[in-house]
């Protein structure tokens, strides 16, 4: 120790602190190790007070910012959604013309099959026919050798040329119904390849649509768990959320036509229909909970510089029911969200005070303000700046005292604050 006080003291010299009374004088002696020891401590605390500092300045402005970024996400994401369903729709007409033109190649082909049995049965009668003639060919034939005397010598060759003749014909009709066999055949053929191709390409495009609905599905189910943890998080029942805010946007109307149905019917459709149907009911449940959240106060009352200095719970022995933020006289306050002003004056322990009502049975109080720029009954938007902070009322220096009640019951502020990261 006393090598170390020897090397210290050419740049902290030991000092002394005389303590004198009436009648006697004491001194304490500060030794080098002693100063240093006490400039590294005063230095540790400036160094974390200012690192403290830092980071409430960085969480506020990022808490600033929340709102922006929940809009630009919820922007992109139903952006996403819209060219999910273009697309979804897409599939779906590209699945309904694969199957119109799978319909008209199965009539061609049932067509084909019926040119190709009538040649069949064309060729069938032509074949009797000839073996007919052949078989009367022949007869006469053999009748006319025995007969080739006298007048019927002379008649012989002219009937034999007319046999040829018509067995001629019948041989050129022959071929021709076999050609024509032939080739309904190969038309037939062809039809049934295409009939393949289109089944392939239109179970292709149901598959491709299944899986754009499926996608659509898993992403409108995977944002809205999300919001059901906001309204858990600050109290309220998700359902009992939904059910209000439906109750207040019920309007119907329109014209009323009948509804055809197809008697022919398809599995794989009728599954895309029930998903898609699902998705929208999805859909509507996702845009009922933004409009409750819309509706709730989760902005920040403080955008400027502030600090942190007491929670929400018990403190020296009672409730506080609040959050405070200190900054210095003056700064903005701003309303946390959508609102009318039901109290804008003096309220004893409070200083100056602002009651606003939100809707869903939110309330929001901003207390010990030094300016007030609202009235009662004014309607204000959220973000809108209605006061300025003070140190009025029951306060020990200039901070907002920020308060958020549930159907009159005082609920910690914080919650909604987090509840905004959520739905970001």
């Amino acid at each position: 120790m006393d090598r170390l006080n020897a090397s210290l003291e050419k740049w902290l010299p030991e000092q002394r602190l005389f303590l004198r009374s009436d009648d006697t004088t004491r001194f304490v002696r500060l030794r080098p190790l002693t100063q240093a020891v006490g400039i590294s401590g005063i230095t540790l605390v400036f160094g974390w007070t200012l690192v403290a500092s830092s980071v409430l300045v960085i969480d506020a402005v990022g808490s600033g910012q929340s709102r922006d970024q929940i809009q630009r996400s919820q922007a992109a994401f139903e952006e996403r959604l819209e060219q999910l369903q273009v697309e979804r729709d897409a599939r779906a007409a590209e699945a309904l013309a694969a199957q119109s033109r799978f319909a008209v190649a199965l009539e061609q082909v049932s067509q084909m099959q019926t040119q190709l049995l009538s040649s069949e049965e064309s060729r069938r009668e032509m074949e009797t026919g000839l073996a007919a003639v052949q078989s009367t060919l022949r007869d006469t034939l053999a009748e006319r050798d025995p007969a080739a005397t006298g007048p019927d010598l002379a008649a012989a060759p002219d009937r034999a040329e007319e046999f040829s003749v018509a067995l001629d014909i019948l041989s050129g009709e022959l071929r021709s119904a076999a050609d024509q066999r032939v080739e309904a055949e190969h038309d037939a053929e062809s039809a049934r390849l295409t009939a393949q191709e289109l089944t392939v390409e239109r179970d292709q495009i149901l598959a491709r649509n299944d899986e754009i609905l499926t996608q659509l599905e898993d992403a409108v189910t995977v944002s809205v768990a999300p919001l059901d943890d906001v309204f858990r998080s600050v109290g309220m029942n998700p359902d009992d959320v939904l059910r209000t805010i439906r109750s207040g946007y019920s309007g119907q109307g329109g014209p009323l036509t009948p509804m055809s149905y197809s008697t022919r019917g398809n599995a794989a459709l009728s599954e895309g229909e029930t998903k898609a149907r699902q998705i929208i009911v999805t859909l509507d449940q996702m845009n009922t909970y933004r409009i409750a959240i819309e509706k709730l106060p989760l902005a920040m009352p403080v955008t400027q510089n502030f600090r942190y200095t007491s929670g929400f719970g018990r403190r020296w022995g009672r409730m506080h029911q609040g959050i405070d933020m200190a900054g210095p006289v003056g700064t903005p306050i701003h309303t946390t969200g959508d609102g009318v002003v039901t109290f804008a004056g003096r309220s004893g322990a409070y200083g100056n005070l602002i009651k606003i009502s939100h809707e869903l049975g939110t309330e929001t109080r901003y207390a010990h303000l030094n300016r007030i720029h609202v009235k009662v009954g004014d309607r204000v938007s959220q973000g809108e700046r209605i006061g300025d902070m003070g140190n009025t009322g029951r306060s020990t220096g200039p901070h907002l005292h920020y308060e958020v009640r549930m159907n009159g019951r005082a609920v910690d502020p914080m919650s909604f604050i987090k509840a905004a990261d959520n739905v970001q």
